[in-house]
């Protein structure tokens, strides 16, 4: 994917949609559209900016932000302040792709936008995939988490520090964290499970090939 996802903010309250906005023009791979703070205004963006993924609030002041969701053919994930069970499950039946309960932490957002951003990388629309693929980009998007803010432990923190910006092995990694290789293996296969760091192999001239770690850009 080299084209930016253009991403249309749909909230009422211009604070939340401008902060929404901010964090979604951060990232790399997306391209933030000006925020829409009604229906009516969602609507005619829909038809001229053509939108690749939708954030909406649940309620709005000319209708139901969920029903809009399910109304379009776009990708979208519901941001709402409501918590009742049914709402819920009304935007997940209306098709959104995953729910944030409002407010919350800025990386919480930018852990959707991640995941997304990878999700649409493994099921590009230019070619056919295979069911590995689709249980790889289902995993992605739907990975699970330790709390509703996406935060990570402590130890993966400290494990993410540790590797910064080049790549490195799982040795290397555990000196610089101060933790045994054993506990970096262990958090660093599970970074790799969730797509945030990447393995790849380095062959020498004899023995088993070294795992290198590298952290995963959108």
């Amino acid at each position: 994917m080299t084209t930016p996802l253009r991403v249309l903010v749909v909230d009422d309250d211009f604070r939340v949609a401008g902060l929404h906005r901010e964090i979604v023009a951060e990232r790399s791979a997306y391209r933030a559209l000006e925020p829409a703070r009604t229906l009516a205004d969602a609507t005619a963006a829909v038809r001229s900016e053509h939108p690749d993924l939708l954030l909406v609030d649940a309620y709005l002041p000319d209708g139901d932000g969920i029903a809009f969701v399910r109304e379009t053919s776009i990708d979208a994930f519901v941001l709402s302040a409501a918590t009742d069970a049914a709402t819920v499950r009304r935007a997940l039946r209306a098709g959104a792709l995953g729910y944030l309960v409002k407010p919350f932490e800025r990386r919480a957002l930018v852990e959707v936008l991640d995941r997304y951003a990878r999700f649409r990388n493994v099921l590009d629309e230019e070619r056919s995939v295979s069911q590995d693929e689709i249980d790889r980009a289902l995993g992605i998007l739907h990975a699970v988490s330790d709390t509703s803010s996406v935060s990570r432990s402590a130890t993966e923190q400290v494990i993410l520090g540790a590797l910064g910006d080049d790549e490195s092995s799982a040795s290397e990694i555990a000196d610089r964290a101060g933790v045994s290789r054993a506990t970096a293996q262990r958090h660093l296969a599970a970074l790799a499970t969730r797509g945030i760091v990447e393995v790849r192999l380095r062959y020498g001239t004899t023995g088993r090939p070294e795992h290198r770690y590298v952290r995963r850009r959108a």
